[in-house]
């Protein structure tokens, strides 16, 4: 690579300028390591899922003391996420995806040996419990790093005509892990409860390594005066935030109910409930996988068809459940959400990107993210108590909420403005990385 004028110097400010076309192979080698890597978190997120509850009924903690382990740490993951994605545009997007990795890594494994302590019988579940909060709480701060610069680092080297779909792929790799996450921990459980956490901890740090050693990184950090103060108010982004917080509340609550719903539908004992429900959200996944990986990469759709795609499929999945009453339609209804989140997520994201600079890629990384952990701090506070008065409510409430996100979608000039086939502010339409090397 031939290394710009001094006149473009990372100094200027002109983040553009310094922008050279890099080897297809070099970035393809790049998202892959990224893959592998938000693969991992997928995984380690569904083996939280999956473990924690047996593990809670052995030290005898009740089902709201686990939901708040939970909820502490998404919202934290919330508030901190756009910051992450600042700091991303100010000290690279590697460093910052390390931070992440490693953050998961420590939580993992601090949060795993106080429950081991607490099952041996070596700590109290009246201290366990606080301890366990706070090392999940680790994750909820650290951890965003990771998805949130791997999102920047690809807008940074891909075209707006290429970026719905490096996106939508990135996307999946977490999903891909939270689908085959319950299998590697059944395949591991015999060697104990708990070890499944101590394996996909190293599967963390290994990708930390990998990250340091393989991940190019040669765009240079911004200097201050090109640091962006993106706002979750500005204009540009506004109302992707607002659909991207109401599909991620209704994607909550769907996970959060839909194990009720299936015992009182079907009147099934709890613990065939599990196998029938497990089933039931692992053809969810595989069907939000197929979205990202295979028609948003066969069908090349832009953000806004994404949205209405996605949002028009979840209004007939949430239908669906409304007048199911045998398990056949139960999980086509969930095989329809897996098939609508899994569209419309992508298109969150990746319209965000479209729609600002690309000195503020990791600003708005962040706070897209932070929409999708967003429903999972308000979906308890919401869909548990609907649920307690009519078990259909809550699926009334999720009909409404994409419903209304369709006919946003549909309507709103700034959504379909993303698409527009030009850089904002007259950047390049680029696919590269800077040509600079780092240091």
């Amino acid at each position: 690579m031939t290394t710009p004028p001094s006149s473009q110097t990372p100094d200027s400010g002109d983040h553009a300028a310094l922008i050279t076309p890099s080897s297809p192979e070099v970035r393809k080698r790049a998202f892959r390591l990224l893959f592998f890597c938000l693969l991992c978190l997928g995984m380690g997120q569904s083996l939280m899922f999956s473990v924690l509850p047996p593990v809670a009924r052995e030290l005898k903690l009740g089902e709201f003391s686990v939901g708040m382990i939970f909820a502490t740490s998404a919202t934290i993951w919330v508030l901190v996420s756009p910051w992450w994605g600042r700091r991303s545009d100010v000290w690279g997007r590697r460093p910052v995806i390390l931070i992440g990795l490693v953050g998961y890594a420590i939580s993992t494994v601090l949060f795993t040996i106080t429950v081991d302590l607490s099952l041996a019988g070596l700590m109290t579940v009246t201290l366990a419990y606080p301890l366990m909060i706070a090392t999940r709480c680790i994750y909820g701060v650290l951890g965003p790093g990771a998805m949130t610069a791997a999102q920047a680092y690809v807008a940074d080297r891909t075209s707006r005509s290429e970026r719905t779909q490096w996106v939508a792929a990135l996307g999946a790799a977490f999903g891909l892990g939270a689908t085959i996450g319950p299998g590697f921990s059944g395949a591991l459980v015999v060697f104990g409860l708990l070890a499944p956490f101590y394996a996909v901890s190293v599967l963390a740090l290994a990708s930390a390594v990998a990250i340091w050693f393989l991940l190019p990184e040669r765009i240079r950090p911004l200097n201050s005066e090109r640091r962006s103060n993106l706002s979750p108010l500005d204009r540009r982004i506004l109302p992707h935030l607002v659909v991207g917080t109401l599909i991620g509340i209704a994607q909550a609550i769907t996970i959060q109910t839909v194990g009720f719903l299936f015992m009182d539908t079907l009147k099934l004992p709890p613990e065939q409930a599990v196998q029938f429900v497990g089933v039931g959200l692992m053809a969810s996944s595989l069907a939000a996988i197929v979205a990202q990986l295979v028609l948003v990469q066969r069908f090349a759709m832009t953000s806004t068809q994404l949205l209405n795609w996605g949002c028009g499929t979840c209004v007939g999945a949430f239908a669906l459940f409304l007048v199911s009453h045998s398990y056949g339609p139960l999980v086509s209804a969930l095989v329809l959400t897996g098939l609508g989140f899994g569209l419309a997520r992508p298109g969150i994201t990746a319209a965000g990107s479209l729609a600002v600079e690309r000195h503020e890629q990791g600003a708005v990384a962040g706070l897209t993210g932070a929409t999708g952990a967003s429903g999972f701090v308000f979906g308890p506070l919401i869909g548990m108590p609907l649920y307690q008065i009519n078990p259909m409510w809550p699926y009334w409430l999720n009909l409404a909420l994409v419903a209304g996100c369709f006919v946003y979608v549909g309507t709103s000039r700034r959504i379909r403005a993303a698409d527009a086939p030009h850089e904002p502010s007259g950047e390049a339409d680029v696919n590269a990385e800077s040509g600079v090397p780092k240091g």
